[in-house]
């Protein structure tokens, strides 16, 4: 057995860094412009798929009449692997602090807004509050802020949580796998990463300032995870940069590398697009529904046994619609601000009571009435209506992780 240098030392010795660098990218991309029907189609009736089978799934060519028969394969094939079950979580936003510099995102240091960090009392009111909705798979996000987000202060946070709640993930700035390691211990055991864009030069342009700017750095993010003992690993790329084509090549294949390298750790794949957020950012290059659709079922026939995730990023009709098709995870009754579903971030702002942090930032309003999200909510129905909505469809909405229960 390695022991950790060793267990490190492998890992990144079979880091996705090296792949990406020799991905033929624009190869992939030429098939899947040139791509056929027919062609299409042979590659989605197939049991194993390649990555040049993956481009023909998500042409042009697919996207026309070969769509449905795709759409009824990836529903197949959900059936066999995951049965009529849908697992659901709730993200708790811990901080909306951040030293990024993102042009996309709601957080991003220069934008004017009231600033809140939740102390370890009022995100333990929080999750308990999710607890009452049924919740029992909770992920804790954060802004990219070293003074409120790191070290210990996120520690305490889970082992306050993981007394109450089975499972606990994390979507934390990118961290060294020693220093994931007393995050593990503490509770936490799934940890989700986007790299957002694998376009190097988009990232570039989407990133201007802070430690995000470092394109590699956050691309090994899951192994130094794995390494760590986080047995659940989610990945994602941010749909509306560029050419959705290119990001989901790059996505599959990132993929379909942690499930041969990080094979102990479950895997899921996200599929945002963005949202409008503080900032008035707009999507250059917006991924429509139909988009959306053939990706999900790409994704399921290339990558069968990866779970799917759906957030109320997309809006009740289409994430209704979609459930079928591949997806196997999903978020409901959301908020993406620090102390959404308790009102602990309503206070007048440069309270500190209780040790709570909250700032103003130049030119936020001074009356605001809570803390800014990092993006507009889409879906606005709660857990429970989501619930009943899935048992009308037939699916048996799952709030705990089984997984983390019988292996404990």
């Amino acid at each position: 057995m390695l022991d950790f240098a060793g267990f490190v030392g492998y890992v990144e010795a079979v880091s996705f860094l090296r792949e990406f660098e020799a991905l033929r990218i624009e190869e992939l991309l030429e098939l899947s412009r040139n791509t056929g029907a027919a062609d299409a189609r042979q590659a989605a009736g197939k049991t194993l798929l390649t990555p040049s089978d993956f481009a023909r799934l998500i042409s042009p060519a697919a996207a026309g009449e070969c769509l449905e028969d795709i759409c009824r394969r990836s529903q197949a094939m959900t059936r066999r692997r995951f049965g009529k079950v849908i697992r659901l979580f709730a993200p708790l936003y811990l901080s909306n602090e951040c030293i990024n510099n993102c042009k996309y995102c709601g957080f991003s240091r220069d934008n004017a807004i009231l600033r809140v960090t939740l102390n370890v009392e009022e995100v333990l009111r929080e999750a308990r509050a999710l607890k009452e909705q049924g919740f029992r798979n909770i992920l804790l996000v954060s802004g990219e802020h070293p003074k409120f987000v790191s070290g210990g202060y996120m520690a305490d946070c889970i082992r306050a949580l993981h007394a109450e709640v089975p499972s606990i993930s994390l979507e934390i700035g990118p961290m060294e796998t020693a220093e994931y390691l007393p995050l593990a211990e503490a509770g936490a055991d799934g940890l989700v990463v986007y790299q957002e864009t694998y376009d190097r030069g988009l990232y570039a342009e989407m990133h201007t300032a802070g430690p995000k700017r470092n394109f590699d750095w956050r691309l090994e993010t899951p192994e130094r995870a794995y390494a760590a003992g986080f047995r659940r690993l989610g990945i994602g790329a941010l749909y509306g940069f560029g050419d959705w084509r290119r990001e989901a090549i790059c996505l599959a294949a990132h993929a379909a590398h942690l499930l041969r390298h990080c094979w102990k750790a479950q895997l899921t794949v996200s599929l945002p697009r963005l949202r409008p957020c503080a900032g008035q950012f707009q999507p250059p290059a917006p991924m429509s529904d139909r988009d959306l659709t053939q990706l999900v079922c790409a994704l399921r026939l290339y990558l069968p046994d990866a779970g799917l995730v759906l957030s109320t990023r997309e809006a009740p009709q289409l994430r209704d619609g979609l459930i079928p098709l591949g997806i196997t995870m999903i978020s409901a009754g959301s908020h993406t601000e620090p102390g959404g579903y308790t009102g602990a971030g309503r206070e007048k702002l440069h309270h500190t009571e209780r040790g709570r942090i909250v700032e103003l930032a130049a030119g936020a309003s001074e009356w605001a009435e809570g803390a800014t999200g990092q993006f507009e909510i889409a879906d606005p129905r709660s857990s429970g209506e989501v619930a009943a909505l899935l048992q009308r469809l037939g699916y048996e909405p799952v709030w705990k992780d089984w997984d983390a229960a019988l292996t404990a």
